[in-house]
């Protein structure tokens, strides 16, 4: 299957797929170093914005053994406020997902209506297994990750937790 981000739609939401001129406008959404105390970096520059988005809109890593998927999260009248993204592997079976949302607009809901759409869109392609890792100190976005329809696991990557969704455990649930 050829994976492409086509825009994504919710309620109060529009995901739009990434460009390297979203660089200018998300400079500004990422400058707060808040958002970074749970990830680590600093809010990065323009230019390392569009460097990082120009290897980004390519959609796929160079071994091919992944397609990368990206978003631009948008609310009017604001504009671009976050992003989404999935790193699905070339099989369809299985995806990272990943979220992030500017410090003005946290707390309004707003990472997990975009986190819960790319689930729900990945889920609709077949996608079986539906992976988050979370700082195991940042009880936000293990809330984003619950609404997303994700399961904290026992499992630690890099120190932080596994959350998941899989088709086996959603269909043990009701879920499927």
């Amino acid at each position: 299957m050829n994976w492409t981000a086509p825009t994504l739609v919710t309620d109060r939401l529009v995901l739009t797929p990434l460009t390297v001129d979203d660089a200018d406008e998300m400079a500004s959404v990422l400058a707060d170093e808040r958002i970074y105390a749970f990830t680590g970096g600093e809010p990065p520059t323009v230019e390392q914005l569009r460097s990082r988005y120009g290897r980004q809109v390519v959609g796929r890593s160079p071994t091919g053994d992944e397609w990368w998927l990206n978003w631009i999260v948008r609310l009017e009248p604001d504009g671009a406020v976050g992003t989404v993204q999935a790193t699905v592997a070339a099989d369809g079976a299985s995806a990272d997902v990943a979220w992030q949302v500017g410090v003005p607009w946290q707390g309004r809901g707003v990472a997990s209506e975009a986190a819960t759409a790319l689930v729900r869109w990945l889920v609709d392609r077949g996608v079986d297994d539906i992976v988050a890792c979370v700082h195991p100190a940042h009880s936000v976005s293990a809330q984003v990750a619950v609404r997303a329809g994700l399961q904290r696991t026992d499992e630690l990557v890099d120190g932080e937790v596994v959350w998941r969704r899989s088709s086996a455990a959603a269909a043990g649930q009701g879920r499927a």
